[in-house]
């Protein structure tokens, strides 16, 4: 899942699992990826190093420990004012002069650097080629469509996969490029929406997408549907529903603009994964129940499945990392309440600065080594018939 700088997070995780397996097992132990925001970036750098899976994790480790703001997002004093500060000019007084109705910004901060950033340090058509090869069976990320209303997963695979689609739910299989990168990630309000073509798909055409973690219902979904039959989720969200670390203390003044855009983030980003873990538990015990013939009537299978999330809050490490941001968008985010105890869940997304993320990849280490046995048996011992 996503979650901007958080996912971070997610690199620590992959670095344990990097060390644990080897020696211990070749290839590329995750042959179908998902991801979605941030972890769509993620899951697209692991796919198109899919040939060197431990190459592949440190090229990553390196580029999410050596960030910096001005990477993903204009930080400068003319970026942050050009959008961030018009942006607020128009919220306060923009109904009064027309001027700003005319000249309106689209998103808080411009993330036009991270176009860049990916160009270089992904080899895009290193996906087919690993599809080709053998590495990979197939990358599935996810994007929701401000046009439509439609969530859409973009997926890249060999062959034709048709993935359960609704009134809302839809899949189209593309070659997945930059642009669909920069679609999934691209947090509401906080980042410009991207135009995708969709061409074939309902009507298809060109339609603006914004992050992947909206209107998506079913996290797992695809990964199970390309035939997964174990699931490595790793979360970025607060874990008291998965079930350790402590919470912070509730607030109990009037929430900030920074307080209410966390929660909001926060629950775009979390609640459909806390929520699809939960039902795959459940559909797992009623497999339980069930002979193979039945099983196989229903088309159900058992899908194993280890979560690996915080053990402590990530929002206490954002508190304390807020002055590493540039002075501009510090100032932004200090304007709205982001600096506050209660604000920092909106900070936790946009602090793309070394000191955090390096301080997230340790913490997504440390948890992958505390789950030592529980990742070696997922990785090594056969599901059962």
């Amino acid at each position: 899942m996503g979650g901007g700088a958080r996912a971070a997070y997610q690199v620590g995780v992959l670095r344990g699992v990097a060390a644990l397996l080897r020696g211990v097992r070749n290839g590329n132990p995750f042959p179908i990826l998902c991801g979605a925001s941030a972890g769509a970036i993620n899951a697209a750098a692991l796919a198109a190093g899919a040939h060197d899976f431990h190459d592949s994790v440190a090229r990553l480790a390196r580029v999410w420990e050596n960030f910096h703001a001005g990477q993903v997002y204009r930080s400068d004093l003319v970026g942050v004012v050009r959008t961030g500060a018009s942006w607020m000019s128009l919220l306060s007084v923009g109904w009064l002069v027309g001027k700003y109705w005319r000249a309106r910004p689209r998103s808080l901060l411009d993330n036009e650097p991270l176009r860049k950033l990916l160009r270089e340090m992904l080899d895009i058509g290193g996906i087919e080629r690993a599809l080709q090869s053998g590495h990979l069976r197939a990358l599935a990320i996810g994007a929701s469509s401000y046009s439509s209303g439609r969530h859409v997963t973009f997926y890249q695979a060999l062959a034709e996969q048709e993935l359960p689609r609704s009134l809302h739910r839809i899949s189209v299989r593309t070659r997945i490029g930059i642009s669909h990168l920069l679609a999934s990630a691209a947090i509401p309000i906080v980042f410009p929406a991207v135009p995708l073509d969709i061409d074939g798909a309902l009507g298809g055409g060109v339609e603006y997408f914004g992050d992947g973690s909206m209107q998506q219902i079913s996290p797992t979904s695809p990964a199970i549907h390309f035939g997964a039959e174990r699931l490595l989720v790793v979360g970025v969200g607060q874990n008291g529903w998965s079930g350790g670390g402590a919470e912070l203390a509730p607030s109990r003044s009037y929430p900030s603009l920074a307080q209410v855009a966390g929660h909001a983030l926060s629950t775009i980003f979390f609640d459909a994964l806390a929520y699809d873990v939960e039902q795959l538990d459940r559909m797992n015990e009623l497999v339980e129940t069930m002979s193979p013939n039945q099983r196989r009537a229903a088309g159900l299978r058992p899908v194993e499945m280890l979560m690996i999330s915080p053990s402590v809050p990530i929002d206490e490490i954002a508190i304390n990392s807020i002055r590493h941001l540039p002075g501009p968008v510090r100032s932004l985010l200090e304007s709205i309440g982001a600096h506050r105890a209660d604000g920092a869940a909106l900070a936790s997304y946009l602090l793309f600065e070394a000191p955090y993320t390096r301080a997230l990849i340790d913490l997504g280490l440390r948890d992958a080594m505390a789950k030592k046995d529980a990742l070696m048996a997922f990785f090594t011992e056969r599901m059962p018939d």
